[in-house]
């Protein structure tokens, strides 16, 4: 999977799902067929292009087999909107997976997917097959009501022949130094080859990214919002905008606005307009494809220098499966989803197709892995215990939007006179939306 680049139209979809679904989740029904009769399930999924649904299709290949009683009807490109109108509508399909862990809150808390406990518990299912942040981001408040299919985590990407013999960073300090030292710019100034562009206009290069770098704590105790008073957030957002501001924040905004497209060949990265970059495992399949003479490395993200000790961790998320609310056959569609969470083969097979991490520690050692030797830092990543993902709210991912925007509309122009005031209206509104939405 390819990620879905957080803008502003989150917080549309995800007061569009408020709305969408009562309140209240629902344990799995016992009603409808047996697992081993006669029966078709239909799955909506995300994928659209047409190596990804050969990809699917390939993993459920070993279901067919354990199970030729059930046939599988997929259907694609299906998003959270779809799912959340038909399971309002009360005609959902028996499985549904979507790319948005941002709304895990809001599918369990509604009721829109069922928790899945009492499946696992009645199948002894060991969730530490998945590594401590793939279990947070699949569940709330203890409503396991997801499970994860595939993941994404993030790293530094180094063109080799830019760096010219320096070794990929580990500190903060360390890439604000090489980031400058490798900056080319033109004659008037503006820039040629950036060394790292620390903009949240730049790709992957978003706050959930970076900013646990600094050992943010996204929400406090009680659930809400904490910008203001974890000293983390003021560190990140003092980094980043000293060297913006050291590239010239109009020198920036122009090479971001001349960049070519994140998921074409024409990324600045495959074009060795940018020296470093922090981005998902799958530009190592891109890189393959589009640019196959660019010698690279990957390496984790780097970490501030207080925080040596956390080098190796990262960003984890994620597509998530689970079973609507009034699905038709619940214990075939728990047989489907248990067999392609937790299958090794059918994970392998599924991440060789999409060029992503599988989703249990057990597949990430399989030697069925025919990734390019650079994916190893993000299988690695995977199961550092220093990686991280966002808590799920009920209002998913709201206060990651309000923050992104506060950093982008407002910090990096220059229109914040004070920090601390600026991240506590920050606060004030972000936890206003949490208890509007009923958190």
């Amino acid at each position: 999977m390819f990620p879905r680049p957080r803008r502003l139209v989150t917080a549309l979809i995800v007061t569009a799902t408020a709305t969408a679904c009562t309140a209240g989740n629902q344990s799995p029904a016992a009603t409808g067929p047996k697992a081993d009769a006669p029966q078709t399930i239909e799955v909506w999924h995300g994928w659209s292009a047409p190596h990804e649904v050969k990809a699917f299709q390939d993993a459920i290949a070993g279901f067919h087999r354990l199970h030729p009683n059930i046939t599988v009807k997929l259907v694609k490109g299906q998003d959270d909107t779809k799912i959340l109108n038909v399971v309002r509508g009360g005609n959902p399909p028996d499985v549904v997976s979507s790319f948005s862990t941002d709304n895990v809150g809001q599918f369990c808390s509604s009721g829109a997917l069922q928790n899945l406990t009492p499946f696992l518990q009645k199948d002894k299912v060991d969730l530490n097959m998945f590594p401590k942040a793939v279990q947070d981001y699949t569940q709330y408040k203890g409503d396991r009501c997801t499970l994860p299919l595939l993941a994404d985590d993030y790293a530094l990407y180094s063109n080799k022949a830019l760096m010219k013999g320096d070794q990929p960073p580990k500190t903060i300090s360390e890439l604000t130094a090489l980031a400058k030292k490798l900056t080319v710019r033109n004659p008037d100034g503006t820039i040629k080859v950036a060394g790292f562009l620390p903009s949240v206009t730049y790709y992957e290069h978003v706050p959930e990214h970076i900013a646990p770098s600094f050992g943010v704590t996204w929400l406090n105790s009680q659930g809400r919002a904490n910008f203001a008073t974890d000293p983390g957030f003021t560190k990140y957002l003092q980094w980043e905008k000293s060297l913006l501001d050291w590239y010239g924040y109009a020198n920036v905004k122009k090479f971001v606005h001349s960049m070519g497209q994140e998921f074409e060949a024409s990324n600045p990265f495959e074009k060795g307009k940018v020296a470093m970059a922090i981005d998902g495992e799958w530009r190592t399949k891109f890189l393959q494809q589009e640019a196959p003479n660019v010698q690279y490395d990957t390496t984790p993200i780097p970490v501030n220098d207080d925080r040596q000790s956390a080098f190796g961790g990262g960003f984890i998320t994620g597509t998530i499966i689970g079973i609507p609310r009034g699905a038709k056959h619940p214990q075939a569609s728990w047989e489907f989803v248990k067999y392609l969470t937790t299958n090794t083969d059918a994970l392998v097979t599924f991440a060789n197709g999409l060029g992503n991490v599988p989703s249990t520690i057990p597949a990430l050692s399989s030697p069925k892995l025919t990734l390019p030797p650079q994916f190893h830092t993000f299988l690695d990543v995977f199961k550092n215990p220093n990686s991280t993902t966002i808590p799920s709210t009920i209002n998913g991912g709201d206060f990651i939007v309000k923050f992104l925007s506060f950093v982008q509309d407002q910090w990096e122009p220059g229109k914040v006179p004070n920090l601390q005031e600026g991240l506590q209206t920050l606060d004030k509104n972000v936890n206003d939306a949490l208890r509007l939405a009923g958190g």
